[in-house]
């Protein structure tokens, strides 16, 4: 998973997360009638198509204060769908929850091997030094 601790959902508020949770579930119109649709000229290459028309796509989905653009192609419904897609992966980020860490504690074991591991290199450097 990519992304920020804060995109990933780690700081995400228990409220904005059950938000998420509920809009990722919705099918695709409803979700459209949540958000808050904003259309702009993109700029870039795309010639006089895309300089004059509005393609550029802007969602804001205003009850988990998420927003996403698209304005990679030169057509408004190939971004908007683009958008769309990108709304809902922000839907999940937000609303996964990491599972908590717990720590974990060395054996006995192990502690006792890494202890005399370490013994042996001590005398070892203690031999050399004194060969010296």
């Amino acid at each position: 998973m990519t992304g920020t601790p804060s995109e990933r959902g780690a700081r995400a508020t228990p409220a904005r997360r059950e938000e998420a949770r509920r809009a990722k579930a919705l099918p695709d119109d409803d979700l459209w009638a949540e958000c808050e649709i904003d259309l702009f000229v993109a700029s870039g290459p795309g010639g006089q198509h895309r300089n004059k028309t509005e393609s550029g796509v802007r969602l804001t989905h205003p009850a988990t204060e998420l927003t996403v653009t698209a304005t990679e192609r030169r057509s408004q419904h190939e971004n908007r769908a683009r958008a769309l897609e990108r709304l809902r992966e922000k839907l999940e980020q937000l609303a996964f929850v990491p599972k908590r860490r717990r720590p974990t504690k060395r054996t006995r074991a192990s502690q006792e091997k890494r202890l005399s591991a370490k013994k042996r290199a001590a005398t070892k450097k203690a031999n050399r030094r004194a060969k010296e």
